[in-house]
């Protein structure tokens, strides 16, 4: 029997998931993930179908290096988020795609606004996610972040987690 999936289920869920990025904490935040998860941020001038093994990504995470990203975050040796920056993540336009099996693909349009050393930058775009129905919620299989900005030229990188 195929599940029903609700906008507002799914919405829950990725509002959650956005203020555990923005209160850093980010050991709860991976647990959000499957074991086989992966998580992208792809360059801004690739198709929103690339695939890391032939183009340059900002970030190309399996569950194990996303989780060795989330220790070094939480480090105080991570000078670049030490103190951690102040993030605020906004969902917007959530959709359900498809149903992919018991899985459903899902979009949404982001910002995250990030203040560090006096200086506030603004990253936005959409994501894409493959979520799997877990113990009454969801689990991310795939996350993707599409930024659409031109580039990182004002950041200059990506230290935060989208």
């Amino acid at each position: 029997m195929m599940q029903t999936f609700v906008r507002a289920d799914i919405e829950d869920f990725l509002f959650a998931e956005a203020e555990l990025l923005d209160e850093w904490r980010l050991p709860e935040w991976l647990e959000l993930f499957t074991d086989d998860a992966i998580y992208y941020v792809p360059a801004t001038d690739l198709a929103v179908d690339a695939s890391p093994d032939n183009n340059l990504f900002y970030v190309a995470d399996d569950r194990f290096r996303l989780s060795e990203r989330v220790k070094r975050l939480m480090k105080r040796t991570a000078h670049a988020e030490f103190p951690h920056s102040r993030t605020r993540h906004l969902v917007s336009n959530v959709r359900i795609r498809r149903q992919i099996g018991s899985d459903v693909e899902v979009a949404s349009a982001f910002i995250t606004y990030r203040t560090k050393d006096a200086v506030t930058d603004t990253y936005f775009g959409s994501n894409r996610y493959l979520l799997t129905p877990h113990q009454g919620s969801f689990r991310i299989k795939e996350k993707r972040c599409l930024l659409d900005s031109e580039g990182l030229r004002a950041q200059g990188r990506v230290s935060i987690i989208l």
